[in-house]
């Protein structure tokens, strides 16, 4: 959704549409973090994570702190039609994650040669395996589609309320449509939660934190006017930096596993919600 959304954005020429609505989407994905944490009474999300995620969460805020490094720097130079900050984002990304499914499949195989020793039959991928894959495949391809129809319109619609309201496009592109374009997160983090899958729902949020920073890539190819760090406004650099400061109360939060619920309430997940509206708040005045 991030990537249709700003795309449409930067070909609207609004590019504060389109950086706000990147940098909005981390702040808005560890709310979401904070929320699924607080609303699975049984135990707490954050412990049920394991450590690997804090490798992704250490990428994300590497790419938004370098993302509002080349805002706040303001020089930057276009290549073929692509920015060079753009492009070590890209590149950035694409190495980090590299570096994760290496240490992933490290760990695969040590599980596998575990499952050997305890003498567990290895699984087989029989047909009704792959049937469900394609199935799964299938929907996740028709979910896409629906993004990519519905993206234009929902930029086109938020570029217009900045207009017609008098608020800036930095604080629409942050709020109202991050939220927006955040949803599937917040859907799949609650569903991956209610099915005991607590990793797939925290790898989701870091891991949509640092494609987000990756994505300016096809916002700044998009963009005609120049280098799109250049033309968006200083304040972007704020929230990413308080999008930083989130993924780090959220990284403590998963590293620290000692059980601290205070009156149901878990102290750093309340730490992201209440920093989250302070973000906002700070941005907008």
């Amino acid at each position: 959704p991030e990537v249709f959304t700003t795309v449409s954005a930067s070909l609207l020429d609004a590019p504060d549409l389109a950086a706000g609505d990147l940098f909005g989407a981390c702040m808005t994905n560890m709310l979401t973090l904070g929320l699924i944490d607080l609303m699975h009474r049984q135990k707490r999300v954050w412990q049920q994570a394991a450590f690997e995620h804090a490798l992704s969460a250490g990428l994300a805020m590497f790419l938004t702190g370098l993302a509002a490094f080349f805002i706040l720097l303001g020089q930057d130079i276009k290549h073929i039609g692509i920015g060079s900050g753009s492009v070590l984002l890209l590149l950035f990304y694409v190495l980090g994650m590299r570096v994760i499914f290496r240490q992933e499949a490290v760990k695969r195989r040590q599980r596998e040669q575990e499952k050997v020793v305890e003498g567990q039959a290895k699984e087989d991928d029989g047909p009704n395996k792959r049937e469900g894959l394609q199935r799964a495949a299938v929907g996740f391809g028709l979910g896409a589609l629906a993004l990519l129809i519905a993206a234009p319109f929902l930029a086109s619609s938020a570029n217009e309320i900045a207009e017609q309201s008098g608020v800036s496009a930095t604080f629409i592109g942050t709020s109202l449509v991050a939220i927006t374009t955040s949803l599937p997160e917040l859907v799949t983090a609650i569903a991956a939660v209610r099915l005991g899958a607590f990793d797939l729902a925290v790898g989701n949020l870091f891991g949509s934190n640092a494609f987000n920073m990756a994505a300016f890539f096809f916002v700044d190819a998009a963009y005609r006017n120049g280098p799109l760090f250049n033309a968006v406004s200083d304040a972007h650099a704020l929230t990413a930096l308080w999008g930083i400061l989130m993924m780090s109360v959220a990284l403590m939060g998963i590293i620290y596993r000692v059980e601290k619920r205070y009156l149901l309430i878990e102290p750093d997940s309340l730490a992201i919600i209440l920093g989250y509206c302070l973000g906002l708040w700070l941005l907008f005045q």
